[in-house]
C-alpha cells in the first residue's frame, strides 16, 4: 500500500507567483469533497464518466460499486482509470487523481475503508435513514465491490486569483 508522500512539481502553465499546493491541501479538499467523477474506458475505447462517492483510505481513494455496473465491467479489462473532484467555480482547488484501480479483498481492508467511509459521509452511511444506509455492511460481506485507485500521478488546480497546477508524483514501489 501507498503511505508515502508525492513528489510534487509547480507546472508550467502557473502564474508566475504561484506555489505548489501542499499535498496536505490535497488531502483536506478529498476528505472535504462529496461527489467524484469517476472516469473509465469501454470496451470500444469510448470514455465513461460517472459520480461516485471516495475516501481517501489503505493509502489510495476508494470507491464501491455493483460487480455488474458500468464502471466495474470496464475495470475489469482496463483498470486504468481518474477520479475527480473540486468546485464548479472559477475559485478553490480541483484535484485530479489517475491510477490503477484493484478490487479490495481482503476482510480486514475493507472493513478498515468501510471505517474511513462512515467517518466521512456520516448519517447517510450510519443512519437508518440515510441515503447509503446498510453500504458498509455490504461492503464488508463483499456484495458489494470496494476499488482502491493507486495512484501513479495527481493534479491539483489552484484557481482565481492565483492559477496554479501541481502535478504529484509517487516514487516507485
Amino acid at each position: 500500500m501507498l503511505n508515502n508522500e508525492p513528489d510534487a512539481v509547480l507546472g508550467p502553465f502557473s502564474s508566475p507567483d504561484a506555489r505548489a499546493t501542499p499535498w496536505a491541501s490535497v488531502l483536506a479538499t478529498i476528505g472535504e469533497a462529496e461527489v467524484f467523477w469517476l472516469s473509465t474506458v469501454r470496451p470500444d475505447g469510448r470514455p465513461h464518466v460517472t459520480p461516485v462517492l471516495a475516501a481517501w483510505s489503505l493509502g489510495g481513494l476508494c470507491f464501491t460499486t455493483g460487480g455488474q455496473e458500468r464502471k466495474a465491467r470496464n475495470l475489469k479489462r482496463n483498470p486504468h482509470c481518474a477520479l475527480t473532484t473540486g468546485t464548479s467555480a472559477l475559485t478553490g482547488v480541483d484535484v485530479v487523481i489517475e491510477g490503477v484501480a484493484s478490487v479490495v479483498d481482503r476482510r480486514s481492508e475493507r472493513e478498515q475503508a468501510v471505517a474511513d467511509f462512515e467517518r466521512k459521509y456520516g448519517a447517510h452511511l450510519t443512519n437508518p435513514e440515510g441515503t447509503w444506509y446498510g453500504l458498509g455492511e455490504a461492503v464488508i460481506a463483499g456484495d458489494v465491490r470496494l476499488y482502491r485507485v493507486a495512484p501513479t500521478v495527481g493534479f491539483a488546480f489552484g484557481k482565481l486569483p492565483t492559477s496554479s497546477q501541481t502535478r504529484y508524483t509517487w516514487p516507485s514501489r
